[in-house]
This record gives structure tokens, C-alpha cells and sequence, in this order.
């Protein structure tokens, strides 16, 4: 349920819900718990004096958190009612609100039900996904799971774009769309896993995004370009994107998120997932945890305004910002009002599944930076243990690498990073610990050091025609900063580029560390 009290000069509320045992702060973006019970929004608003529009909207939950200790309480229990439990339905909802003693007392409270922005919101959100290996299958699972658990949001089948192979199953040639649309199996990219009916395998790219208004995006990232080619000019205006691709676009001359890379050349805004996430393990459904970053534009949020009327008709909207600050050169399509809010909470419920953990922030930047170039320091825990250096040494490697990618973002992305996200989140210290320990590139680097050939050849021979994305990731993050004059500040970087390209020993690590210090 969410409170919000609509009185000039108080942008910050906070309220404590009937039937739970704490309070639940709310602020200036659509921000709450995971209740027990599905209640419907409540906006509550005071007399003739309303907000003519709302602040700030974007504002990150850790702020709204930061504030929250000063606040009064708004609460369903009063003095008066002896904490008799009162529904939003019961007449004397409206009058046990204004009369709680923390309300100013000229204050008139009047209640008004809303969903998601519009009261019964006539369409809903259709799920493309475009990418349908490992990964990409695992999370069209879950998807499919939630769309068919979550009517009232999302349409019920995802469409998952393949691109087309010929498969052997028993014995017999066959279209890999075919054979995931009848056995609901990926036998070439996640065999033995069930799939959800609903998850329809398409072999058409133009057809598998067309009229969706969710794009959800996984790839490895060298193929991300070709893919917003062919799909721009067939998407909705008003698609919103998430991103499950850990890399980065890098050139010599400018770094870019992969997230904003769909965001700018489809002209959409596009958030970042990324988290301690082993695909085989989550489509075995063992339990895990996530990050999604997703700072919802100004524009899509559905708040009443000073004449009655909300956000999202259709018209273009300025002044979301890019992780540098900077207010995006092309204004966004607002989703139209007829839909379901994309608040945190709508995403959390296409993502989080009961194995499936999903912890919601607003740090973009943080979540696509960890997910990314933790890729680099798990190619150098690989070579490290490959060669039979023991724990403390591995160790060392992932404190270096860890510092490296926080002065990465620093340096970089100083305006919006928020450097909690690395330490506290999943995309962060979590996805860092799993990758260096348990995951594809420290994996296959080990085994290229224990067989005495190159990285390459391992990829080439074990990996399925798939990549490892610390390969790319390295030689690009690496060519940037060399540009830049600043390669040596990054010593773990350099030395994990030299050793794929053979001109650093590995055994110059602990120098190359000594040297930064």
C-alpha cells in the first residue's frame, strides 16, 4: 500500500500499514516493501492544496532512506481506535488519517484508490526477449513464470528471439524454434530444463520485439550493434529496456554502458540486471540473488498533477538524465497511461521468482560497471590458480580488482555512481566472489593455464561457439585507458590484457601491484 500525502512543502512521507510490524517509508518515488497481502495504491490527498507535481522523481531509494528518521508517521492505528485494523473500503478510513495526531490539524485527508498510476489500466506490458542461450533461456524461464502469475501486468506469452539452427534430436535434423516450441526444451543451450509453454521461441528478430513494450536483452555484447540496427524503427516509441548483458561498449575515444548503447540508438531508456547468477544453476531452480538497476524516468511516472491529469499520453517528455548528468539529447515517449506503471515493483514481479532473489536500485552505472569488468578479474584468478598459486594469492587479486573497477567508476562516471552499490549488492562483491570462483571466465582461464595453450584455443574448443566476454572486455577496457595515459593506475588490468596477448608473464603480477602502490 502506498501513502501519499499530498501537502505543500512536505515531499516526504513516511507510513505504517495496518497488520505490519514496521513502518514503510515512502518518498518521493513510488518506493515500498514487499507486503504479505496485495493491497491497491492509495494516494491521499489534502483538501484544496495539492502538489502540482511531484520533485525529483527519480530520486534513489537510499536518499528517500536517509530522510526517513525525522518524518512523522502517518498509521492506520490511531489513538482513538484502540489499533482496530481499518481497510482503505471502511468509512472511517479517511476520518481515523485526519484525525492521528501527527497531521496538522487544519488538515482534511480524502482517500483516493488508484493502480499503477490509473485506476484498472486497460493493456498490458508484452515481454520481448531477444537473446536464447544459457542465460538468455534461464531468464526467459523465470519470465515466463511471472507473466503467466502476474495477468494483470504482463501479457502472458514471451517471445524469445533464437537465432536459427539446425539441431539433432534423435537422429533427425531439426529447427531449434521448432524443438523448443514442441519439447519446451533448448536442447543445444540449456538441455534437460523444462520450459514454460508460454516462452515461444522465434527464429524472426523484427517479429519477436514488434508491439512489445518490455525488451529485455541478452547477448553477448560484440553482437549488441548489429541487433539495435536491425531493430530499430520496429520497436514501440514507448518500449523500456533491461539489459542482462555484462561488458561494456569501449572505444578509444569514449567508454559506454550497454544500457545507454541500446537506450540512445533506439531512442528508449533502458535499465541493467546483473547479480552472483550462475545460469544452470538458476534454471535448476537453486536458489540466488540479483541486482536490477532501473531509474525510472521522470515521464513514466503516473503522478497526479496540479489539474487532475497524469503523466504518460503519449507526447515526447524531457529531463531524464544519463549516467553523467547530462539530460539525454533525445526525449523519451512516455508508456502511455493506459498501461501498468514500470515502477520497481513491476519489474521486481517479471523478474523475482521464489528461487530467484530481486534487489531494486537506481545505480545504473554501479550495477553495469560490476557486471562488467568483474569479467577481467576473473580471467586473472583463473590464470593465478591455474598455475597453482594458493588462496591468499587469489585473494589479493580480487581486493586489486575490486579497487580497480571503484577507481574505474570514479573516474569515469563520477557524477551518479554510487560506490555502496559495489560493496553492498549483488552485482557487486557478489557477483565478484561467484565469477572468481565458479563461473565461465575463471574457469576456462584456469584450464588454459593447466593445458599450457592459449585462452583462445580453450573458447574455441569448449565454449560451444560461444565467447567469453573477459576476452573482449580486457583488450577494449584496456585500449581505452591506454588512450588515456592513465593504463598504468590499472595494474591488473594490464596485466591480464598482456597475458592473453603473451607479453606479460603472469608471473610479473605481484611487480606490476608493488609498481601501483
Amino acid at each position: 500500500m502506498l501513502f501519499v500525502y499530498k501537502q505543500t512543502n512536505i515531499p516526504l512521507v513516511a507510513g505504517l500499514v495496518s497488520g505490519l510490524s514496521r513502518p514503510v517509508f515512502f518518498g518521493q518515488v513510488h518506493y515500498s516493501t514487499n507486503l504479505p497481502f496485495h493491497l491497491p495504491n492509495i494516494h491521499l490527498e489534502r483538501g484544496p492544496s495539492r502538489l502540482s507535481k511531484i520533485n525529483n522523481p527519480c530520486r534513489p531509494r537510499e536518499q528517500t532512506r536517509a530522510h526517513s528518521s525525522s518524518l512523522p508517521l502517518l498509521s492506520s492505528h490511531s489513538p482513538s481506535n484502540n489499533n482496530r485494523r481499518i481497510s482503505p473500503s471502511s468509512p472511517s478510513f479517511s476520518t481515523s488519517l485526519s484525525s492521528h495526531h501527527h497531521l496538522p490539524p487544519s488538515s482534511k485527508i480524502t482517500a483516493k484508490m488508484v493502480s499503477n498510476g490509473t485506476e484498472n489500466p486497460s493493456k498490458r506490458h508484452k515481454v520481448a526477449l531477444i537473446g536464447s542461450g544459457n542465460w538468455g533461456t534461464t531468464v526467459g524461464k523465470l519470465m515466463a513464470e511471472n507473466t503467466s502469475e502476474h495477468p494483470n501486468i504482463f501479457e502472458k506469452d514471451v517471445q524469445m528471439w533464437v537465432y536459427e539452427e539446425t539441431v539433432e534430436v534423435d537422429g533427425n535434423p531439426q529447427k531449434l524454434t521448432e524443438v523448443i516450441n514442441s519439447k519446451h526444451e533448448n536442447v543445444k543451450y540449456l538441455p534437460k530444463i523444462k520450459l514454460p509453454t508460454n516462452l515461444i521461441a522465434n527464429p524472426s528478430l523484427v517479429d519477436t520485439v514488434k508491439d512489445a513494450t518490455i525488451l529485455v536483452f541478452n547477448l553477448p555484447h560484440e553482437f549488441i550493434g548489429n541487433i539495435c540496427k536491425q531493430i530499430k524503427g520496429h520497436i514501440s516509441p514507448y518500449a523500456r529496456g533491461i539489459s542482462c548483458i555484462k561488458g561494456v561498449t569501449v572505444t578509444d575515444d569514449k567508454i559506454e554502458l550497454i544500457s545507454e548503447y541500446i537506450g540512445e540508438h533506439l531512442n528508449i531508456y533502458c535499465g541493467a540486471l546483473s547479480g552472483a547468477n550462475i545460469a544452470s544453476e538458476i534454471a535448476n531452480e537453486m536458489w540466488c540473488e540479483t541486482t536490477i538497476a532501473y531509474n525510472t524516468p521522470p515521464c513514466d511516472l503516473h503522478a497526479v498533477n496540479s489539474n487532475g491529469h497524469a503523466n504518460g499520453n503519449g507526447q515526447p517528455v524531457e529531463e531524464h538524465r544519463d549516467s553523467r548528468g547530462q539530460i539525454i539529447k533525445t526525449p523519451l515517449v512516455p508508456v502511455p497511461q493506459d498501461y501498468p506503471e514500470l515502477s520497481h515493483e513491476a519489474l521486481r514481479s517479471l523478474f523475482q521468482r521464489p528461487y530467484f532473489t530481486v534487489s531494486m536500485v537506481s545505480d545504473v552505472v554501479g550495477v553495469s560497471l560490476g557486471g562488467a569488468l568483474k569479467n577481467i578479474v576473473a580471467l586473472a584468478c583463473g590464470f593465478v590458480e591455474g598455475n597453482g598459486w594458493n588462496m591468499t594469492a587469489k585473494t589479493a587479486v580480487m581486493r586489486r580488482g575490486m579497487l580497480e573497477i571503484i577507481q574505474f567508476a570514479r573516474e569515469f562516471y563520477p557524477e551518479t555512481v554510487q560506490e555502496k552499490t559495489l560493496w553492498e549488492e549483488s552485482a557487486g562483491w557478489g557477483d565478484m566472489i561467484v565469477s572468481c570462483t565458479s563461473a565461465r571466465n575463471w574457469r576456462y582461464s584456469k584450464m588454459a593455464v593447466e593445458r599450457g595453450v592459449s585462452i583462445q584455443e580453450i573458447e574455441r574448443t569448449e565454449l560451444n561457439g560461444q565467447k567469453l566476454q573477459g576476452i573482449s572486455t580486457s583488450r577494449e577496457v584496456s585500449s581505452f585507458l591506454r588512450a588515456r595515459g592513465v593504463e598504468d593506475k590499472y595494474p591488473l588490468f594490464k596485466a591480464v590484457e598482456g597475458i592473453l596477448d603473451q607479453t606479460i608473464k603472469l608471473e610479473d603480477i605481484p611487480h606490476l601491484f608493488r609498481k601501483a602502490q
